[in-house]
């Protein structure tokens, strides 16, 4: 029988402080330096894995019970590095894995991280381990490949890779291709039959098959290998992806390059966290759907936004604020860097509201809500005269007047052309500045930026006075600390209530299939972190498809992210949803946090 362990897919391939224009906003995060649970001490943990000298990213720890030292590996990097991978379970302390023989490991969280114990696992391989210099390495003899040979079962192909031991594996992804590096060594009459570029790289390495470019399925197979490694480089055609399953007796890897390579899944993470990914039907096609189920009101589990400084890794924001997962967030500017919707953290404007777009607000006591919303500044002069102020802290630029606070950062400089800087302190304006250079945003004041509008100047000459008035609406997200705007909203209270245009987003936008990822909320409170990638056979989802797709999930609320390259969901310290490498960089996202209990 064949077990899956690894997923990738062209289209799908397989970070406390928060930072923000030099503002920093704490975090509390536990000292997990001992297992309460338990009596095992723990050693020391790293983030650096070599296997037979190469050097890996994934994070692991070891610990000490009693006279023995184990070995942990995250579990989401062990999928990684090992090749293994997650099978279904209720329960999180218990993970079963699927490695040549399905076998159940103990796991151990240290947050943010879920370890696996697989001290077990190395031993029966063989393997030595040991620490040094904060790096974890793993040595074990390396198996030999003994013939490879592939198969057709009408859409579906199969390569088969036969060893004398069990391996690990990587899979290394870009577009249109997979990498699966094993640690075997290939002889050389069987590299050069797989060799890149030569008549016979897709032969079934049977002596009397004459290879071909390619197969009934569409990809096509070469070969590399040195004195460590083996590395298999497949093609893929587009819609294709690929599922790795490995055998025992004898051991092998059997590669599945199909349209439909994700297998379902669902896996208790910890208490409140659920790991589930399924194909959701929606008419003719069937979509990809990874998400995160969140219960907020299990007592040491929140909810936060993250926000770098500039932008990076959805990994690296998550991680390095101690986040056990996240989801990518709003909208912004790749070329400044700088948001273009709401971000506010623990009641912090960091980022304004923009064109009465979708935004969902939050607190700690789960208190929620998802809507369209307008932020309404106005400034009243000394004459009584009431201006409206178009944008808090935003990057977006139009016509009109925009303020900035000590929220976006100690300095403004310019976004456009001939703006007019208006420095207001304690309720008076100061000065005016009609260049680009920085203006450094005062203690007990603002920032006005003119553009387009030089009237407006004379309104506000040095020596008067000013006064703000300012509200949301909704009016209940006045009273929720933190917001994060996306857009376009999706779903209110189980009806679909998409609508683009009245977002100002581009018809263009609305109709275009793309990778995407929302938040939402269930009739029973519970959080969902969603992501959804190409349809089997074709593109991504429209936003209509998007909403259905939800509505389909039975969620009450719904808000649309920012999708495309930016979709993302993290999970112990990897991406479950998507390679890394095929993810841009980020601006924000919504991190999740397990608390210690006080």
């Amino acid at each position: 029988m064949f077990k899956r362990v690894k997923i990738w897919s062209r289209g799908i391939l397989l970070l406390s402080l928060l930072f923000f224009n030099n503002t920093i906003v704490v975090l509390a995060v536990p000292d997990l330096a001992q297992d309460a649970s338990t009596n095992r001490q723990l050693l020391t943990r790293g983030s650096v894995v070599s296997i037979n000298g190469r050097k890996l990213t994934a994070a692991w720890s070891q610990w000490q019970n009693g006279p023995d030292i184990g070995i942990g590996i995250s579990d989401t990097g062990a999928r990684k590095i090992f090749g293994l991978d997650l099978l279904n379970t209720e329960q999180p302390t218990i993970q079963p894995i699927a490695w040549y023989e399905n076998q159940s490991l103990n796991t151990r969280f240290i947050s943010p991280y879920r370890y696996l114990d697989v001290t077990r696992l190395l031993q029966g391989m063989g393997a030595t381990f040991s620490v040094s210099n904060n790096v974890l390495n793993i040595n074990y003899p390396p198996a030999g490949v003994q013939s490879i040979t592939t198969e057709n079962y009408g859409i579906v192909g199969r390569i088969i890779v036969n060893l004398d031991r069990p391996v690990f594996w990587q899979t290394v992804q870009n577009r249109g291709a997979g990498t699966i590096i094993l640690d075997a060594i290939t002889d050389k009459a069987l590299l050069n039959k797989f060799q890149s570029g030569k008549p016979g790289g897709n032969s079934t390495g049977d002596e009397d098959d004459p290879g071909n470019s390619q197969n009934n399925a569409g990809f096509s197979l070469s070969l590399d290998g040195n004195d460590k490694t083996t590395t298999l480089k497949i093609n893929l055609p587009t819609g294709y992806g690929g599922a790795i399953s490995s055998v025992s007796n004898p051991p092998r890897l059997v590669i599945d390059v199909r349209p439909d390579p994700l297998l379902d899944r669902r896996i208790v993470w910890q208490d409140g966290v659920i790991w589930q990914q399924k194909y959701i039907k929606l008419q003719k096609d069937w979509f990809p759907v990874t998400w995160l189920e969140i219960d907020p009101r299990k007592a040491n589990l929140i909810l936060k936004p993250i926000v770098p400084s500039g932008t990076a890794p959805l990994i690296k924001t998550a991680t390095v604020n101690g986040a056990i997962a996240a989801i990518n967030g709003g909208y912004f500017n790749r070329n400044n860097q700088l948001p273009l919707g709401a971000i506010r953290v623990d009641g912090r404007w960091l980022s304004g509201a923009i064109l009465g777009r979708g935004a969902i607000g939050w607190d700690n006591k789960n208190n929620w809500q998802i809507g369209r919303l307008m932020s309404s500044e106005t400034l009243i002069t000394s004459s009584g005269e009431r201006i409206n102020i178009n944008n808090l802290n935003s990057a977006y630029v139009g016509a009109g007047l925009s303020r900035y606070t000590g929220d976006w950062g100690k300095t403004y400089t310019p976004l456009s052309d001939g703006e007019i800087v208006v420095t207001v302190d304690n309720n008076r304006p100061r000065s005016q500045s009609r260049n680009k250079q920085p203006v450094i945003i005062p203690d007990r004041g603002y920032l006005l930026v003119i553009r387009n509008n030089s009237n407006l100047s004379q309104k506000l000459a040095p020596g008067s006075t000013v006064r703000l008035e300012s509200s949301l609406q909704p009016s209940d997200f006045e009273r929720l600390p933190n917001i994060i705007g996306g857009g376009p909203l999706l779903i209110q209270g189980g009806r679909i209530v998409l609508d683009a245009e009245r977002e100002k987003f581009s018809k263009a936008f609305g109709q275009q299939t793309a990778s995407r990822s929302a938040i939402a909320i269930t009739p029973q409170g519970k959080i969902l972190l969603v992501a959804v990638h190409n349809r089997v056979g074709g593109k991504g989802a429209t936003l209509l498809e998007w909403a259905q797709i939800l509505q389909g999930m039975g969620v009450k609320d719904a808000l649309n992210l920012d999708g495309g390259s930016s979709t993302g969901i993290v999970l112990g310290g990897e991406m479950i949803d998507r390679s890394a490498v095929t993810a841009a960089n980020v601006h924000n996202g919504i991190g999740i946090f397990l608390m210690s209990s006080p």
